[in-house]
């Protein structure tokens, strides 16, 4: 969705209006083509997507991984001064609202399914 937002906003760009950006660099590279990367440049890759098989782990990192995404969304918005994009970063930030909500249930159904002693809540049936 972030990509089809920058897209909108860049596919019409002049090079005057590349040429003394901070759009600039990007362009060289990438022309106005959608290349995921995060605000520091540093390209989307899947080993950024932790899995470890353990679910109280993946699913803690699930809820990282929607505040994470809600805390850029915060911060697009804090820079953005037009409307439909804000309408559709709004959307996108309630969504990691209601995701981390149902990682937290999901959490907690879990929970309640692992031995109650376990200080640890990992799962018993792994037999160490």
């Amino acid at each position: 969705m972030v990509g089809a937002i920058v897209h909108q906003l860049t596919r019409n760009l002049k090079d005057s209006d590349i040429q003394d950006s901070a759009f600039a660099p990007y362009f060289v590279d990438h022309t106005a083509g959608v290349y995921p990367t995060a605000a520091s440049g540093f390209p989307f890759s899947a080993a950024s997507m932790a899995v470890t098989g353990d679910p109280i782990a993946d699913l803690t990192e699930d809820l990282a991984a929607e505040q994470k995404a809600r805390v850029t969304y915060d911060n697009i918005l804090r820079l953005s001064d037009d409307p439909d994009v804000n309408d559709a970063i709004k959307f996108l930030r309630q969504r990691e609202l209601v995701h981390f909500q149902r990682f937290g249930e999901a959490i907690q159904l879990l929970r309640e399914k692992l031995d109650q002693k376990n200080v640890y809540a990992m799962n018993p049936a792994i037999d160490l």
